[in-house]
């Protein structure tokens, strides 16, 4: 059982009476359509698994639940639509590490705190980032890779200034003592694959969600992986950690939240959904063939709350370390 007194800051005044509540006149849903907000444009990882949950939760929930994608900012945009959405259990966002944490750790100034101005009710799931190379680079390793990278240029790129591939790198460059290992941004993935398969920069850190099939075709090989653990389609693989390097063992989770001071029995209810859905046999399968796997047991409430809290302190610190920021 969730704690209601402590469930993502719900406030005394929501436990008591919400408001909401009795306006509905009873139970929740009554009243329309409920919104699944992706604040990336649709075709990507945010967009996709928004809407492999919808139908599931629609079901659940015996209401309409709809996809609604507001991009923009790199997520800003959307994560603030919800942040600042009325409370009332028809608007839910499907979050993000790369803006609760990751913007929130490289950016001045956002007009959202990412943990007091939600309801984060759990984690869905994880994807980690790989560091990729084309299949005829001269890289077979990563110590191969890191030691050209101690010589001569090495370029990886990633998503973006203050993504999460930038951070890695960053901090892979400093801890493997490789200076040459040379940051190159692109406004997006698709653009940074692009000049990789164009041998316009040598590698490229990204999500592996987008990169499965060209790992398995061949066109790409794999030198390290970010999750503690080696990924069920790439075995032969082995992870930073193993290789020396357990601090780059962050995967990009992406959870469910809603604006803050939800009322309790709807965060509660939300909460306990959550692993039911994961726990979906034709879900699942897809999540595997993504693979962007959930946790077992997924962490809920304020489990996940602290981990979004302690991620913000660790990049926060990277970010700082490395004088990444963006105004």
């Amino acid at each position: 059982m969730l704690n209601r007194r402590h469930l993502l800051g719900v406030t005394a005044a929501a436990l008591a009476a919400p408001a909401i509540a009795r306006a509905q006149g009873g139970a929740w849903p009554t009243r329309g359509t409920v919104r699944l907000v992706a604040q990336f444009p649709p075709g990507g990882l945010v967009d996709t698994i928004a809407r492999l949950m919808a139908p599931s939760l629609s079901q659940a929930l015996g209401q309409t639940v709809v996809v609604e994608n507001r991009a923009g900012a790199g997520g800003v945009i959307g994560t603030d639509f919800v942040a600042k959405a009325p409370a009332d259990g028809y608007t839910f966002l499907v979050s993000h590490a790369s803006v609760q944490v990751f913007s929130t750790a490289t950016m001045p100034t956002l007009p959202f705190d990412p943990i007091n101005d939600f309801t984060h009710l759990g984690m869905l799931v994880e994807a980690s980032n790989v560091l990729l190379v084309r299949a005829d680079s001269p890289f077979q390793t990563l110590g191969q890779y890191l030691t050209a990278a101690k010589t001569r240029p090495v370029r990886y790129g990633s998503s973006g200034i203050g993504s999460a591939p930038h951070l890695l790198g960053a901090m892979l460059s400093s801890e493997a003592n490789a200076p040459d290992l040379d940051h190159v941004p692109y406004r997006g993935s698709a653009p940074a694959m692009q000049d990789l398969m164009a041998s316009q920069i040598e590698s490229m850190i990204d999500p592996i969600t987008t990169n499965v099939q060209m790992l398995k075709d061949g066109s790409l090989r794999c030198l390290g992986v970010s999750t503690p653990q080696r990924l069920p389609a790439l075995p032969n693989i082995p992870t930073f950690a193993e290789q020396g390097f357990p601090r780059l063992t962050s995967a990009q989770w992406l959870g469910l939240s809603a604006p803050k001071n939800l009322p309790a029995p709807i965060a509660e209810r939300m909460s306990a959904l959550i692993p039911q859905l994961l726990a979906n046999p034709q879900l699942r399968l897809r999540f595997e063939e993504l693979q962007t796997l959930p946790r077992n047991p997924p962490p809920l409430g304020p489990e996940f709350v602290g981990i979004i809290r302690e991620q913000i302190v660790e990049w926060s610190g990277v970010a700082k370390q490395f004088n990444i920021s963006i105004s």
